[in-house]
């Protein structure tokens, strides 16, 4: 039951392959699980398609994987924090697939819990439901937006045990719950790790049955994606 391994290289040890879909936690910077996308980008694997809230900033978070051209498609929400995904993308090697927050969110936690669809009002009338299908609910038109269910999750928790139960801390929980249910494989990285036991159940945001592997990054950088200022 001991989920834990020594770094977060051989975590991903016998996973990752060329091609994957990924769900990754985080928002911003905020939350994300910085040590294990370092050591996917020294895996070199190629091709991934990444669903993400936001692509990190240059130099940092998912922007790493990103300088390495190891991303073919982003499915995300916001993206406007990076100049590498923005030159990628103009300029056609990198393929986006916008998601409104929200819709983002729900298809990772309708993956999670089994359902390969569901009609949401969002979007509808602009791009982001252009070639799906449209229903009519109680007058209203509804889009179909499919759920996701990723190869592997990568996500952060503030403190876990070595079951893999997770607790997330404060607004660092963001996409993290919800990547780490729709994961076939789920992969946590914790800044604290306990004794089974040592929990409180009702503290627990995601169960460790959902989380297959664990590492321990007790020296998480903490960056600020943006940081401003007024004279006093």
């Amino acid at each position: 039951m001991n989920k834990l391994y020594p770094d977060a290289r051989s975590a991903l040890e016998g996973i990752v392959r060329d091609g994957m879909l990924l769900a990754v936690g985080g928002f911003g910077l905020c939350g994300i699980p910085e040590a294990l996308i370092a050591a996917l980008r020294d895996t070199r694997v190629r091709d991934l398609t990444v669903a993400s809230n936001n692509a990190g900033v240059d130099g940092w978070g998912l922007g790493l994987l990103l300088e390495t051209r190891q991303i073919r498609k982003m499915i995300s929400s916001y993206v406007g924090e990076n100049a590498e995904f923005e030159r990628q993308y103009l300029s056609g090697d990198l393929e986006v697939e916008f998601a409104p927050q929200g819709t983002l969110a729900e298809r990772m936690r309708a993956g999670g819990a089994g359902i390969p669809g569901f009609y949401t009002r969002t979007g509808v009338g602009t791009l982001v439901a252009e070639g799906k299908e449209l229903k009519e609910f109680d007058g209203s038109t509804y889009v179909l937006e499919r759920g996701i269910v990723a190869d592997l999750a990568l996500v952060k928790a503030w403190k876990a045990d070595l079951h893999g139960n997770l607790v997330y801390r404060r607004s660092a929980r963001n996409f993290n719950p919800n990547a780490a249910t729709c994961g076939k494989v789920t992969i946590a990285e914790a800044e604290i790790i306990v004794q089974p036991g040592e929990l409180d159940p009702d503290q627990i945001h995601t169960p460790g049955i959902f989380v297959h592997r664990m590492v321990h990054n007790p020296n998480s950088e903490r960056r600020i994606e943006k940081k401003t200022v007024r004279e006093a």
